[in-house]
């Protein structure tokens, strides 16, 4: 049976950790592991931007931003499709053909702006390799149907990476 996670919880609740762990483990267990990252960029301790990072090649591009003028919006962030795409669509094909496990941190407002994005997900998740996602809590019933949908707390991002760690290697 294919093994897909879909991580899913409140800001600041450690999805993105749990992911980073798993990516971690998963490498050293000898599992080569593919997808995306957005972290956020921080100036003077407040959050201004994300970035999209292939998680295999570590290419790296802005995908939004408070300074980023665009009719794609999320808060006082103004997207880049056209970015995140240039980054994020060869990462997740990459992902899909060569790599043992599929991260994708995450399947969110911003990067659905990106209708290839979606397709590719869904794509992804109906495919035949595992998956780790991070899913914002708005489009979790949305996804569920896809994988084991996980509720991440602060408290449980250990317990969460050695399930998932425990359940690929």
């Amino acid at each position: 049976m294919v093994r897909r996670f879909l991580l899913t919880g409140m800001p600041g609740s450690g999805k993105s950790t749990v992911v980073q762990r798993c990516v971690e483990r998963l490498r050293s267990g000898g599992l080569t592991v593919g997808g995306i990252s957005t972290p956020e960029v921080r100036r003077g301790g407040r959050r201004v931007a994300f970035m999209v990072v292939d998680l295999a090649s570590g290419r790296r591009g802005l995908m939004a931003s408070v300074d980023i003028k665009s009719p794609y919006r999320v808060g006082r962030y103004g997207v880049d499709v056209e970015g995140f795409e240039a980054i994020a669509l060869p990462a997740l094909r990459y992902a899909e053909e060569s790599c043992d496990v599929i991260c994708i941190d995450e399947i969110g407002r911003m990067e659905l702006y990106s209708k290839a994005f979606e397709e590719l997900v869904r794509r992804i998740l109906s495919g035949s390799k595992p998956v780790i996602a991070v899913v914002h809590r708005r489009y979790a019933s949305a996804y569920r149907r896809y994988g084991e949908l996980l509720w991440v707390t602060r408290e449980r991002v250990d317990e969460l990476a050695s399930h998932i760690v425990g359940e690929l290697l």
